[in-house]
């Protein structure tokens, strides 16, 4: 059985639209860690979210991501997540939704494929 100390999630504020999340992530915190985002995330256009303090996850972690994702495009904004867990990847990649919260190593290759492919496509146009 888990501490309650160490299962509460905590979204934490470092400043300029930087966040940090720790604790366990599960279907008991991720509904938490999202109302304290909504008002939180509201003043800024881009959002980096580091996951480094994420000790467990399951499925509603992966759920929270996609939802922070959705709502960052319903407002325009920009979003990246850092230090994706493990488990979140894991459950991203059986998901087939992996590039969608790869971590920021994952999304520079993916942005430079991409170009790469705009160019040959514009070489060849």
């Amino acid at each position: 059985m888990r501490d309650s100390g160490t299962s509460r999630a905590r979204l934490e504020s470092l400043g300029a639209g930087r966040f940090r999340v720790s604790g366990v992530l599960d279907a008991s915190t991720a509904r938490e860690v999202l109302e304290q985002s909504e008002a939180r995330f509201e003043q800024f256009k881009e959002l980096d979210i580091d996951l480094g303090g994420v000790g467990e996850s399951d499925s509603a972690g992966l759920a929270l991501l996609i939802e922070w994702l959705r709502l960052a495009r319903q407002g325009q904004k920009s979003l990246r997540f850092a230090n994706v867990p493990a488990q979140i990847e894991a459950l991203a990649r059986i998901s087939e939704v992996e590039d969608l919260i790869g971590g920021a190593e994952k999304g520079e290759k993916k942005e430079k494929k991409d170009d790469q492919e705009e160019k040959a496509g514009k070489k060849s146009g």
